[in-house]
């Protein structure tokens, strides 16, 4: 038996290439902002199994699709398209690229990214890497702890906040084969959209959303490699998500 032991050596784990994880994932809880505004919250959970009484902790939620931070499946505006289940695992694991758009939104909270965003970034970084994730950070997760403020919705009764414009979502999905957008807003689309043209295009595209993205700050703008963990629900247009940022 020693000798069979001593045949066998341990291999040791190679050195993590990554030096940092960064968690690019707002808390799941009743008091994140929701989409209609309301007071009382989308997301419930209780307490069914209990230490003392049971000899276990356990607990029932219930939320919507489209809550807190969170992935929109293609399908949740193209018939037909892939639905959270359905998206390749590949597409799941990708290059990150963030756009920082900080100061164009200080200026205008209904700004959304342009192709000549994008050109900018091009010029300082490269070309963004085919089928990447490609996130706009527009400093609006500083908003997050106020419902009010980050729907910021006004007298026209719109919310306004920053977004992607269709000529951005239809370069980077056509020119730079984008599996998906991010964002630290509530949506893809500018805040005062009645039509979602981002949403439409890019679903009809197979390309998923990442919205009520959280820690853009912490991020390089290039280089960094995105895992997206949304919770696999058969059918659905939607799903919490979990992101974490690889940095090398």
């Amino acid at each position: 038996m020693p000798l069979l032991l001593a045949q066998h050596k341990l291999v040791m784990p190679e050195q993590n290439e990554f030096r940092a994880v960064i968690d690019l994932t707002h808390n799941l809880n009743d008091r994140s902002p929701n989409w209609e505004g309301t007071e009382d919250s989308p997301y419930q959970a209780k307490e069914l199994g209990n230490l003392e009484r049971d000899g276990y902790y356990s607990r029932v939620f219930a939320t919507q699709e489209h809550y807190g931070t969170h992935l929109d499946a293609p399908a949740h505006f193209a018939a037909g398209a892939w639905t959270v289940d359905q998206i390749p695992a590949e597409h799941l694991v990708r290059p990150l690229v963030i756009v920082d758009m900080r100061q164009q939104v200080k200026h205008d909270p209904d700004y959304a990214m342009t192709v000549e965003d994008i050109a900018a970034w091009e010029d300082a970084h490269g070309v963004i890497p085919s089928g990447a994730v490609v996130m706009a950070y527009t400093g609006w997760d500083e908003r997050w702890n106020s419902q009010k403020s980050f729907r910021n919705e006004q007298a026209d009764h719109l919310t306004h906040y920053p977004g992607f414009s269709l000529a951005a979502a239809k370069f980077l999905v056509n020119l730079r084969q984008a599996v998906g957008l991010g964002i630290d807003t509530m949506s893809v689309d500018v805040g005062a959209t009645e039509t979602y043209p981002v949403h439409v295009f890019t679903s009809r595209e197979n390309v998923y959303h990442l919205e009520n993205v959280a820690n853009l700050a912490l991020v390089p703008p290039a280089g960094a490699t995105v895992v997206v963990a949304p919770t696999k629900l058969e059918g659905g247009s939607g799903a919490p998500a979990r992101i974490l940022a690889l940095v090398k």
